[in-house]
């Protein structure tokens, strides 16, 4: 059974790859889906971002990793994914991704597995860290 796990990943963090191995016994097969918008500007180009994930996972023979620039339902559809993967950190997160979740399975019979964040990593998020690089922080214990 295949799954994917969607974001922009911008940088992926220690909460993403939290979410990511306890998802992996659940699943045969992971695809790690690096989604690209056009209207959004990233720190790093998706080729990073692909570069840095597949290099955190080269030796998981279960996780790869591919960009997309559609809808996650069709991404899911062209990997033959049962089920999309998403963490989830506070409140705010599951109202959203519950509200995603509804249209997606709605549009598409995607079913939406949360997992919720381990609380040691409920405050690390892509956008904190993103402002600390800003400003010239080290995030190395925030990282892969």
């Amino acid at each position: 059974m295949t799954g994917i796990f969607t974001g922009s990943f911008d940088p992926y963090t220690i909460g993403h790859d939290d979410i990511l191995r306890r998802a992996l016994p659940l699943f045969d097969r992971i695809v790690i889906g690096i989604g690209v918008n056009e209207r959004k500007s990233y720190m790093q180009c998706a080729e990073e971002r692909m570069k840095t994930i597949k290099a955190i996972y080269a030796d998981e023979p279960k996780v790869e990793v591919k960009t997309y620039s559609d809808l996650t339902i069709d991404f899911a559809r062209r990997e033959n994914a049962r089920y999309i993967i998403k963490g989830v950190r506070s409140v705010k997160d599951f109202e959203y991704e519950r509200d995603q979740a509804d249209i997606n399975r709605e549009l598409s019979g995607i079913e939406t597995l949360l997992l919720y964040a381990d609380p040691r990593y409920s405050a690390v998020s892509s956008s904190m860290v993103r402002e600390l690089i800003h400003f010239g922080q080290d995030v190395s214990r925030y990282l892969p």
